[in-house]
């Protein structure tokens, strides 16, 4: 059976279309199929007549994401539904793209024969779980957010069932390394190389001298109690809302080793790439 690649791109159609059809050029020249879902068939008005079906058993070859990060986690948390989840490969079409393997400017099409024949280095990504998320895993990062025009929040946390500490703010986050360079940086988190096992906790403008960023080991849990008398706070994962704490309520998330799959160009550097992303920002 030949192999198929899934499509994922930018929520705006607008954004990839040229590209979406460069794509499908390509994938017939070498002798690859496109697979895409009802969603992306209705974004660009795709004929399902033309598109491959994956194998049953194992899924696409190659999640292939045009987009920004949003996309590509898109790309990576569909391939979970799948027995064997397959690289996510992105080319940036957004604004930092940091989980991105190329940019269009390297060559867009060399970029996409690459994904397609799968001539790239995979790196096992790890992930997130809570006891709300469900099979929705966090590969960026899990925030607890309190609500606009409600009280600050209060909110103790526990690693491995001990209690750390307890901080009054505006909401916590916890982020994978891959997350590490996101929501955790603006907080005054720490940069955690991609490779590195474990995640960290960060807070959201916490109303304390002494609140700061923890790194936790991957075989301890971390437990999120809301201590306010009575405000919810919500609870989003890679900025997907999912819920709400109540009052009282207790938030368990666990961390999951090699959860996705992400595709990088061979001889790619994260500390280049850490450069290159954010000096571009700055500049």
């Amino acid at each position: 059976m030949s192999r198929v690649c899934a499509l994922v791109t930018h929520n705006d159609p607008a954004v990839t279309s040229d590209a979406v059809g460069k794509v499908f050029e390509l994938a017939k020249a070498t002798g690859v199929g496109v697979w895409a879902s009802d969603d992306e068939i209705a974004r660009h008005g795709l004929d399902p007549a033309v598109l491959a079906d994956p194998s049953p058993e194992t899924g696409p070859d190659v999640w292939l994401c045009l987009g920004g990060d949003g996309t590509i986690l898109r790309g990576l948390r569909a391939s979970t539904a799948w027995a064997a989840p397959a690289p996510a490969y992105g080319i940036n079409f957004g604004e930092v793209g940091f989980l991105a393997a190329t940019d269009p400017d390297d060559g867009f099409e060399e970029s996409v024969i690459r994904a397609l024949e799968g001539d790239f280095d995979i790196l096992d990504l790890p992930a997130l779980t809570s006891s709300m998320s469900g099979p929705m895993p966090a590969f960026n990062d899990l925030a607890l957010q309190r609500r606009p025009g409600l009280r600050v929040a209060d909110i103790a946390y526990l690693v491995g069932g001990e209690e750390v500490g307890r901080v009054r703010c505006d909401g916590m986050v916890l982020s994978t390394p891959a997350g590490s360079t996101g929501y955790n940086l603006a907080n005054g988190g720490p940069v955690v190389a991609w490779g590195v096992s474990g995640y960290v906790v960060s807070f959201i403008a916490p109303h304390s001298l002494t609140a700061r960023a923890l790194i936790v080991a991957p075989d301890d849990n971390v437990t999120l109690v809301n201590r306010s008398s009575n405000e919810p706070v919500d609870v989003a994962v890679d900025g997907r809302p999912i819920g709400e704490l109540p009052p009282g309520g207790q938030l368990e998330i666990s961390y999951m080793q090699a959860a996705g799959r992400l595709a990088q160009v061979p001889g790619s550097s994260f500390y280049h790439r850490l450069r290159q992303k954010f000096g571009r920002l700055a500049s």
